[in-house]
Protein backbone atom coordinates (compact mmCIF):
# COMPACT_ATOMS: atom_id res chain seq x y z
CA UNK A 1 0.00 0.00 0.00
CA UNK A 2 1.24 3.49 -0.94
CA UNK A 3 -0.21 5.28 1.68
CA UNK A 4 2.28 7.28 3.69
CA UNK A 5 1.41 9.15 7.26
CA UNK A 6 2.50 12.38 7.85
CA UNK A 7 2.26 13.12 11.26
CA UNK A 8 0.50 11.29 14.34
CA UNK A 9 -1.22 13.73 16.68
CA UNK A 10 -2.82 12.54 19.95
CA UNK A 11 -6.12 14.37 20.33
CA UNK A 12 -6.25 16.25 23.73
CA UNK A 13 -6.18 14.61 26.19
CA UNK A 14 -8.23 14.81 29.95
CA UNK A 15 -6.78 15.10 33.17
CA UNK A 16 -6.26 12.83 35.42
CA UNK A 17 -9.76 11.33 36.85
CA UNK A 18 -10.65 8.70 39.32
CA UNK A 19 -11.10 5.00 37.85
CA UNK A 20 -14.88 4.94 36.37
CA UNK A 21 -16.67 1.54 36.13
CA UNK A 22 -17.53 1.14 32.69
CA UNK A 23 -20.57 2.56 31.52
CA UNK A 24 -23.61 0.04 29.85
CA UNK A 25 -27.14 0.61 29.02
CA UNK A 26 -28.95 -2.22 27.27
CA UNK A 27 -29.73 -1.51 22.88
CA UNK A 28 -27.72 1.91 23.49
CA UNK A 29 -24.66 2.08 20.99
CA UNK A 30 -21.16 2.69 22.49
CA UNK A 31 -18.34 4.83 20.27
CA UNK A 32 -15.02 2.84 21.87
CA UNK A 33 -11.22 3.71 21.84
CA UNK A 34 -7.93 1.62 22.19
CA UNK A 35 -4.68 2.99 21.53
CA UNK A 36 -2.23 0.44 21.05
CA UNK A 37 1.22 0.83 23.65
CA UNK A 38 3.39 0.83 19.98
CA UNK A 39 2.19 2.03 17.04
CA UNK A 40 2.49 -0.83 14.38
CA UNK A 41 4.44 1.56 12.00
CA UNK A 42 6.00 5.17 12.48
CA UNK A 43 5.14 8.00 11.42
CA UNK A 44 7.13 8.18 8.19
CA UNK A 45 6.51 4.26 6.78
CA UNK A 46 4.34 3.12 4.83
CA UNK A 47 1.07 2.12 6.31
CA UNK A 48 1.21 -2.13 7.56
CA UNK A 49 -1.28 -3.34 5.71
CA UNK A 50 -0.50 -6.87 6.57
CA UNK A 51 -0.98 -6.28 9.70
CA UNK A 52 -4.16 -4.42 10.10
CA UNK A 53 -5.62 -6.76 7.70
CA UNK A 54 -5.22 -9.40 10.21
CA UNK A 55 -6.45 -7.12 12.90
CA UNK A 56 -9.33 -6.32 10.73
CA UNK A 57 -10.00 -10.30 10.34
CA UNK A 58 -9.68 -10.79 13.93
CA UNK A 59 -12.11 -7.68 14.58
CA UNK A 60 -14.64 -9.33 12.30
CA UNK A 61 -14.59 -12.82 14.02
CA UNK A 62 -14.28 -11.78 17.44
CA UNK A 63 -17.67 -9.33 17.25
CA UNK A 64 -19.21 -12.10 15.21
CA UNK A 65 -18.69 -14.79 17.99
CA UNK A 66 -19.60 -12.47 21.07
CA UNK A 67 -23.16 -10.83 19.16
CA UNK A 68 -21.33 -7.69 19.14
CA UNK A 69 -23.00 -5.25 16.35
CA UNK A 70 -20.25 -3.09 14.56
CA UNK A 71 -21.76 0.08 13.22
CA UNK A 72 -18.43 2.04 12.26
CA UNK A 73 -14.44 1.36 12.69
CA UNK A 74 -11.19 2.64 11.92
CA UNK A 75 -7.83 0.96 12.21
CA UNK A 76 -5.17 2.78 12.37
CA UNK A 77 -1.17 2.47 13.46
CA UNK A 78 -2.01 3.44 17.00
CA UNK A 79 -5.70 2.39 17.78
CA UNK A 80 -8.43 1.74 17.12
CA UNK A 81 -11.96 2.58 17.11
CA UNK A 82 -15.74 1.32 16.68
CA UNK A 83 -18.99 2.54 17.25
CA UNK A 84 -20.72 -0.17 18.13
CA UNK A 85 -24.60 -2.03 19.97
CA UNK A 86 -23.04 -4.70 22.73
CA UNK A 87 -25.78 -7.53 23.52
CA UNK A 88 -24.88 -7.01 27.31
CA UNK A 89 -22.37 -5.58 29.89
CA UNK A 90 -19.74 -7.52 29.39
CA UNK A 91 -19.14 -8.38 25.47
CA UNK A 92 -17.11 -5.20 24.53
CA UNK A 93 -14.81 -5.97 27.18
CA UNK A 94 -14.35 -9.41 26.37
CA UNK A 95 -14.04 -8.27 22.64
CA UNK A 96 -11.35 -5.37 23.45
CA UNK A 97 -9.46 -8.56 25.46
CA UNK A 98 -9.83 -11.03 22.48
CA UNK A 99 -8.23 -8.65 20.28
CA UNK A 100 -5.74 -7.63 22.19
CA UNK A 101 -5.13 -11.26 23.26
CA UNK A 102 -4.56 -12.21 19.66
CA UNK A 103 -2.43 -9.18 19.12
CA UNK A 104 -0.26 -9.86 21.90
CA UNK A 105 0.67 -13.84 20.45
CA UNK A 106 0.44 -12.91 16.93
CA UNK A 107 1.40 -9.26 16.30
CA UNK A 108 2.85 -7.67 19.44
CA UNK A 109 4.37 -9.90 22.35
CA UNK A 110 3.98 -7.89 25.96
CA UNK A 111 1.46 -5.26 26.89
CA UNK A 112 -0.95 -4.37 23.80
CA UNK A 113 -2.98 -1.61 24.79
CA UNK A 114 -2.00 1.94 26.70
CA UNK A 115 -4.18 1.89 29.36
CA UNK A 116 -7.75 1.02 29.20
CA UNK A 117 -9.97 1.28 26.20
CA UNK A 118 -12.44 4.62 26.34
CA UNK A 119 -16.19 4.38 25.75
CA UNK A 120 -19.19 6.97 25.88
CA UNK A 121 -22.99 6.05 25.45
CA UNK A 122 -24.43 7.68 22.74
CA UNK A 123 -27.71 8.77 21.84
CA UNK A 124 -29.42 7.26 18.71
CA UNK A 125 -31.55 9.92 16.47
CA UNK A 126 -29.20 12.49 17.95
CA UNK A 127 -25.59 11.76 17.68
CA UNK A 128 -25.34 8.34 15.98
CA UNK A 129 -24.22 9.72 12.84
CA UNK A 130 -22.21 12.34 14.53
CA UNK A 131 -19.99 10.10 15.65
CA UNK A 132 -19.89 8.12 13.04
CA UNK A 133 -18.21 11.28 11.24
CA UNK A 134 -15.88 12.07 13.75
CA UNK A 135 -14.74 8.31 13.78
CA UNK A 136 -14.32 8.34 9.93
CA UNK A 137 -12.67 10.75 9.82
CA UNK A 138 -9.90 10.25 12.38
CA UNK A 139 -7.73 8.98 9.12
CA UNK A 140 -8.39 12.64 7.63
CA UNK A 141 -7.86 14.37 11.02
CA UNK A 142 -4.61 12.60 11.82
CA UNK A 143 -3.03 13.67 8.19
CA UNK A 144 -3.46 9.98 7.08
CA UNK A 145 -4.76 10.64 4.06
CA UNK A 146 -7.02 13.57 2.63
CA UNK A 147 -10.42 11.85 2.46
CA UNK A 148 -12.10 9.61 4.67
CA UNK A 149 -12.60 7.10 2.11
CA UNK A 150 -9.73 6.70 0.84
CA UNK A 151 -8.51 5.08 3.93
CA UNK A 152 -9.03 1.19 3.46
CA UNK A 153 -9.15 0.21 6.84
CA UNK A 154 -12.40 2.06 7.81
CA UNK A 155 -16.33 1.69 7.68
CA UNK A 156 -15.67 4.65 5.55
CA UNK A 157 -15.65 3.42 1.84
CA UNK A 158 -18.34 1.50 2.47
CA UNK A 159 -20.57 3.98 4.08
CA UNK A 160 -19.95 6.34 1.32
CA UNK A 161 -19.88 3.81 -1.99
CA UNK A 162 -16.33 4.40 -2.63
CA UNK A 163 -15.49 0.41 -1.83
CA UNK A 164 -17.67 -2.24 0.16
CA UNK A 165 -15.12 -4.97 0.45
CA UNK A 166 -14.95 -4.74 3.89
CA UNK A 167 -19.12 -4.35 4.75
CA UNK A 168 -19.51 -7.59 5.81
CA UNK A 169 -18.00 -6.19 9.13
CA UNK A 170 -20.60 -3.63 9.46
CA UNK A 171 -24.38 -4.05 10.74
CA UNK A 172 -25.70 -0.28 9.96
CA UNK A 173 -27.15 1.04 12.73
CA UNK A 174 -30.97 2.25 12.10
CA UNK A 175 -29.90 6.06 12.25
CA UNK A 176 -28.05 5.35 8.95
CA UNK A 177 -30.88 3.26 7.46
CA UNK A 178 -33.35 6.24 7.69
CA UNK A 179 -31.35 8.39 5.40
CA UNK A 180 -31.99 6.72 2.30
CA UNK A 181 -34.51 4.06 0.62
CA UNK A 182 -31.83 2.23 -1.58
CA UNK A 183 -28.28 2.11 -0.55
CA UNK A 184 -27.41 4.28 -3.19
CA UNK A 185 -29.34 6.96 -1.62
CA UNK A 186 -27.71 6.17 1.51
CA UNK A 187 -24.57 6.51 0.73
CA UNK A 188 -24.87 9.78 -1.52
CA UNK A 189 -26.34 11.42 1.87
CA UNK A 190 -24.42 10.14 3.98
CA UNK A 191 -21.46 11.16 1.75
CA UNK A 192 -22.59 14.53 1.44
CA UNK A 193 -22.85 14.76 5.43
CA UNK A 194 -18.83 13.46 5.39
CA UNK A 195 -18.12 16.47 3.25
CA UNK A 196 -19.34 18.88 5.23
CA UNK A 197 -18.10 17.51 8.36
CA UNK A 198 -18.46 18.48 11.62
CA UNK A 199 -18.77 21.83 13.27
CA UNK A 200 -15.69 22.50 16.21
CA UNK A 201 -19.01 22.61 18.69
CA UNK A 202 -19.55 18.71 17.84
CA UNK A 203 -16.16 17.42 17.66
CA UNK A 204 -15.45 18.80 21.60
CA UNK A 205 -18.58 17.29 22.49
CA UNK A 206 -17.87 13.67 20.81
CA UNK A 207 -14.37 13.86 22.65
CA UNK A 208 -15.49 15.04 26.10
CA UNK A 209 -17.52 12.20 26.12
CA UNK A 210 -15.28 9.67 24.91
CA UNK A 211 -12.67 10.53 26.63
CA UNK A 212 -14.59 11.92 30.02
CA UNK A 213 -16.30 8.08 29.28
CA UNK A 214 -19.75 9.80 29.67
CA UNK A 215 -22.86 9.69 27.10
CA UNK A 216 -22.98 12.06 24.54
CA UNK A 217 -26.72 13.12 24.20
CA UNK A 218 -28.85 15.62 25.31
CA UNK A 219 -30.59 16.27 29.07
CA UNK A 220 -33.65 14.31 28.41
CA UNK A 221 -31.71 11.37 27.08
CA UNK A 222 -29.56 11.31 30.23
CA UNK A 223 -32.67 11.81 32.31
CA UNK A 224 -34.35 8.41 30.55
CA UNK A 225 -31.19 6.61 31.08
CA UNK A 226 -30.65 7.74 34.89
CA UNK A 227 -33.23 4.01 35.44
CA UNK A 228 -31.40 1.84 33.22
CA UNK A 229 -27.39 2.58 33.00
CA UNK A 230 -24.86 1.09 34.78
CA UNK A 231 -24.05 4.34 36.83
CA UNK A 232 -24.12 7.80 36.53
CA UNK A 233 -24.72 9.64 33.24
CA UNK A 234 -22.44 12.74 33.62
CA UNK A 235 -20.12 14.61 35.82
CA UNK A 236 -20.89 15.84 39.31
CA UNK A 237 -21.68 19.63 39.84
CA UNK A 238 -18.44 20.67 40.64
CA UNK A 239 -18.04 22.17 44.12
CA UNK A 240 -19.99 22.04 47.32
CA UNK A 241 -24.10 21.20 46.80
CA UNK A 242 -25.76 24.57 46.87
CA UNK A 243 -27.34 25.79 50.16
CA UNK A 244 -31.01 26.13 50.16
CA UNK A 245 -32.08 29.89 50.77
CA UNK A 246 -34.97 30.65 53.46
CA UNK A 247 -37.21 31.60 50.84
CA UNK A 248 -37.23 28.44 48.77
CA UNK A 249 -37.14 26.83 52.43
CA UNK A 250 -40.82 28.41 53.27
CA UNK A 251 -41.68 27.99 49.75
CA UNK A 252 -40.92 24.53 49.34
CA UNK A 253 -44.12 21.84 49.73
CA UNK A 254 -44.92 20.00 52.97
CA UNK A 255 -43.79 16.35 53.12
CA UNK A 256 -46.47 14.10 52.97
CA UNK A 257 -46.60 11.46 55.88
CA UNK A 258 -43.83 10.23 57.93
Amino acid sequence: MGIRIAVITQPEQPLFMARLPRLYAPHIPQLVQAEFAYPLAGPSDPAPAAELDRLLGWLHQDSRDLGVAVHGWVLMNDRLTLLNTPPDAQSLSRLIQSLGRRMATGMRHGRVFNGRYRSALVEPGRWVIPALIWLESLPVTMHYVDKAESWPWSSAPGHTGANTRNDVIVTDHMDYWQDGNTPFARQATYRERMHQGLSAAQRLRIEQALFGQWVLGEAPFLAKLESSASRRTAPAPRGRPRKSTASENKNALPEQGA
